[in-house]
């Protein structure tokens, strides 16, 4: 612990924790996909959160099968996103904390995704983040996907609020981390098909060594892929969690 200020956190791992056939051997044979899963990768993005509630009962069982240093980030729900859009959320962002946080120490971030077609309005947005603000002190991310939000990184670093780094990304400049400097994120969908194609060894090669940029000491970071709906996020995040020399421990 006392290295923390040597070796910030770097966390990697998969949105969600699905353990393709293929990729079995690499993992502990017992166990429950989510524990196994975190035997060898050091966090997950729980997207099922987006669509549907969960308990606070599951959350806390999850937050049980795994280590210590293992973090979860959970995607706000779209009711928030893409319905109120970021309006009057208020009791939505309450019953979706008193969720969540029973992740207790291993909820490590939330994302905050947007819809397309929502630009940036400083007033919404400011009024958002403060509602969150004074309900939620730990570390948020935001995945714009609208030009305008390339003027609202002033409001994020007064909010705290790290900006993804998105690929593929449908804004300027959003293939690299903006906003508050204290949290970076890495979302890779997969490029050039979304949520399918595989990263070959010379792109993760690439985010590995953008990841360790010296500039970014003492800075949180997370790598997440997302190229889930052929299979090939797994092996990509195991591939990119041996180049930064960060495997999980057993």
């Amino acid at each position: 612990m006392n290295q923390a200020n040597q070796v910030p956190a770097v966390y990697v791992g998969c949105a969600g924790w699905s353990l393709p056939r293929e990729h079995w051997s690499k993992f502990p044979e017992d166990g429950t996909h989510l524990q196994r899963y975190a035997s060898q990768l050091s966090a997950v993005e729980i997207n099922s959160s987006f669509y549907r509630p969960h308990r606070s009962q599951t959350y806390c069982r999850w937050a049980q099968s795994v280590p210590a240093t293992f973090r979860f980030s959970v995607k706000v729900p779209k009711l928030i996103t893409h319905v109120q859009r970021l309006q009057g959320c208020e009791l939505l962002l309450d019953e979706f904390l008193s969720q969540c946080t029973a992740l207790g120490d291993a909820l490590g971030c939330l994302l905050v995704q947007l819809p397309p077609s929502l630009a940036y309005d400083e007033s919404v947005v400011a009024a958002f983040f403060q509602a969150l603000r004074q309900r939620y002190a730990g570390a948020v991310v935001l995945e714009p996907r609208h030009e305008s939000w390339l003027d609202a990184d002033a409001l994020l670093i007064e909010q705290r609020i790290g900006r993804v780094a998105a690929d593929p990304s449908s804004i300027t400049g959003g293939d690299t981390p903006g906003g508050w400097s204290g949290i970076q994120y890495w979302r890779w969908h997969g490029s050039p098909r979304i949520y399918h194609s595989d990263y070959d060894l010379s792109r993760l090669e690439a985010l590995a060594r953008q990841v360790q940029n010296p500039g970014q000491a003492g800075t949180t970071r997370w790598c997440i892929l997302d190229n889930t709906a052929s299979g090939f996020a797994l092996s990509n995040a195991l591939t990119l969690q041996a180049l930064l020399g960060c495997e999980a421990k057993l």
